[in-house]
Formats: structure tokens, C-alpha cells, sequence
């Protein structure tokens, strides 16, 4: 490991380099300490229900330590960020795999972990090659590791349910990890970790102001059209704002189809990716996948907007700016380190 290397992974001193850091940091702690004045005021000038006045300060309470999670190892370095997103995979496994009952074909639940292990060590090796084969090898390893049962009724179905965990949970959030290899991971994670929020924000705004027409009443009930236009409108007005003068000036993607195809894509894949969730869960009939965050759910009610907007952002970004972390050793653990 070169000194290079070492500082991606462990250095913390220059956290902060970067303005777009800086600034997404202070918003946040910002929020955090403003939001409860923002309650008091409100319970005082408008009419709120005891019990909608205790689930806004339990969210409260839950941002806060989701806001830890999230700028913590970020600004800690990348082993930090990699162990987070390891976990975090495993966790939201977890209530999938319990919500769905593939929870109980414990084969395919430990062929996923191992895939999840496989696709964490790629990114730690920095081997891309070997992390883009993972899925292959995930999904082969998924639908063999059950067949010596002989039990080849359901096996569509419980292959299916592991294959679908392992992609969103497992590899689709590997490339929050993947990002790591970039100098500049830290700003790129966090306007990607705030877009997504205030996308949700901005269509509950959005739609409650504007009303109107239901976007899809039997998958998602709350959500309308004019909430997902005015996220759409929003977020990409924020992406634009925020790449052109503080995040991509110089660059490639200093443009403004660049930056307007970022924004869209930002707020309508993060859309998309809280509704495959609602899919899931309209369809097994529960209304969260867990309970570990007070008023939010589980973490897969918090964290789904990531699940097919991560790839698609990480991708996009190396097709504009050129691949991400070119010029980074790789291969690190493995053998074959480049300079």
C-alpha cells in the first residue's frame, strides 16, 4: 500500500479540502439544529396533533444518527466508508430476506453474504475487473447452491427473491464503495447522499402544496404527480446549481446538458427506486421493511432511493469525467498494484 493509498483509506486530515464538503457538512448540521426550531414555531402558529408532533421529533431524533452514519466515515476515510457500506448491505439483506421469508433458505442467504464479503474485497483490492464479474458470480452461486436438495418446487421463486437481494442490496450498493477509489469520493457521495433526501423531500413538499392526481395509488398511495414533477424540477435545479459552481467547474461536466441529464436522472431513478420498494412491500403486504428507525422504518424504507440511482450515478460520472479512480494502485491485497 503507497502512501497514496494509505491517506485514501485512513487520512482524514484534508476532509474538508473540498467546498462542496464544506458545504453540504454545514447544511446539515444546519438542519439538524434549526429543524426543532422550525417544530416549536410550528406547534405554536398552526393546529398539530400530539401524535404527528411526537413522529416529527422521532425523525428528528433518527436523521440525527443517520446523519452520523452517513458524514462520519465519509470524512474518516475509505476503509471506513467501505466497512459502512458492508454493513449496511448485510442489514438491509436482512430485512428483505426476512420481509420476503428467503430468510428461512438459509443456503441462498449465506450465498448472498458471501457474494456481498466478495464484492466488499474488490473494492478494498481496488480490482474493478474482478468487482463487475461479481454479479455473475453471485447470481451462479445463488442458483446452484440449493439444487443438491432436490426440491425443485419453489425453486424459481427462492432463487429469483436471492438473486434480486444480492443485486440491489449487495451489489448495487457496492458501488457507493466502488466510488471510494476517487480523490474526490467524499463531495461526490455526500451531493449524491443529499440530492436523494431532499429528491423525497421535495416531492412531499411538492405534493402536498400542489395536490392533484395520484402517481401510482396502488403501489405508492402519497405520492402524486405533481410531487414527483416538482421533485424532478427541484433537484435538478439543485444538481445544476450546486456542479456549476462547486462541484464540476472545469470539467466535462461543466455543461449544461450534462448537468440537467445528472439532475433528472438523480430525482426520477431515486424515485423509481423508492417505488420498486413500495412494489415489494404493496405486494407481501406490509407497510415498512423494518423498525430500526423511528418514524422512518427500517433502513430499506430510508435508503431505497440508492438502490438504482447508485450504479447509474457512478457510471455516468466515468462516461463524462473518464473512469473513476483511474490512476489509483489496484489490486492491492492481491497482487499487480499499478502506480
Amino acid at each position: 500500500m503507497n502512501a497514496v493509498t494509505a491517506e485514501r483509506f485512513f487520512g482524514y486530515e484534508h476532509a474538508f479540502a473540498h467546498p462542496v464538503t464544506r458545504g453540504i457538512v454545514i447544511f446539515l448540521a444546519s438542519a439538524l439544529v434549526l429543524t426543532p426550531m422550525i417544530f416549536m414555531g410550528l406547534r405554536r402558529t398552526i393546529q398539530i396533533a400530539e401524535s404527528t408532533f411526537a413522529e416529527l421529533w422521532a425523525r428528528w431524533r433518527s436523521w440525527i444518527w443517520i446523519s452520523m452514519a452517513l458524514i462520519v466515515p465519509i470524512l474518516l476515510g475509505a476503509a471506513w466508508v467501505i466497512a459502512g457500506v458492508f454493513t449496511l448491505s448485510l442489514l438491509c439483506y436482512r430485512e428483505y430476506a426476512r420481509a420476503t421469508g428467503i430468510f428461512r433458505e438459509k443456503m441462498i442467504s449465506l450465498s448472498v453474504v458471501i457474494g456481498i464479503g466478495l464484492i466488499s474485497f474488490a473494492v478494498i483490492d481496488n480490482y474493478p475487473r474482478l468487482f463487475f464479474a461479481t454479479p455473475v458470480l453471485g447470481i451462479g452461486l445463488i442458483a446452484i447452491v440449493t439444487i443438491p436438495q432436490d426440491c425443485p418446487k419453489g425453486f424459481i421463486q427462492r432463487v429469483a427473491l436471492g438473486m434480486m437481494g444480492y443485486l440491489f442490496f449487495g451489489f448495487s450498493f457496492g458501488y457507493l464503495g466502488l466510488m471510494t477509489s476517487d480523490p474526490l469520493y467524499r463531495p461526490l457521495m455526500l451531493l449524491l447522499f443529499v440530492a436523494v433526501e431532499l429528491n423525497d423531500v421535495f416531492a412531499y413538499c411538492s405534493g402536498r402544496f400542489f395536490g392533484g392526481k395520484k402517481l401510482l395509488p396502488s403501489t405508492s398511495p402519497g405520492k402524486t404527480v405533481s410531487g414527483a414533477l416538482g421533485a424532478v424540477v427541484l433537484t435538478t435545479g439543485m444538481i445544476v446549481i450546486v456542479g456549476h459552481f462547486f462541484m464540476f467547474p472545469g470539467t466535462p461536466m461543466d455543461r449544461w446538458p450534462m448537468l440537467l441529464i445528472l439532475g433528472t436522472g438523480i430525482s426520477v431513478f431515486g424515485q423509481f427506486g423508492d417505488l420498486l420498494l413500495s412494489s415489494i412491500k404493496r405486494d407481501i403486504g406490509i407497510k415498512d421493511l423494518g423498525h430500526l428507525l423511528p418514524g422512518h422504518g427500517g433502513l430499506l424504507d430510508r435508503f431505497d432511493s440508492l438502490v438504482i440511482i447508485t450504479p447509474l450515478y457512478y457510471h455516468f460520472l466515468s462516461l463524462v469525467l473518464g473512469p473513476l479512480g483511474h490512476g489509483q494502485a489496484e489490486r492491492i491485497i492481491s497482487g499487480g498494484s499499478l502506480p
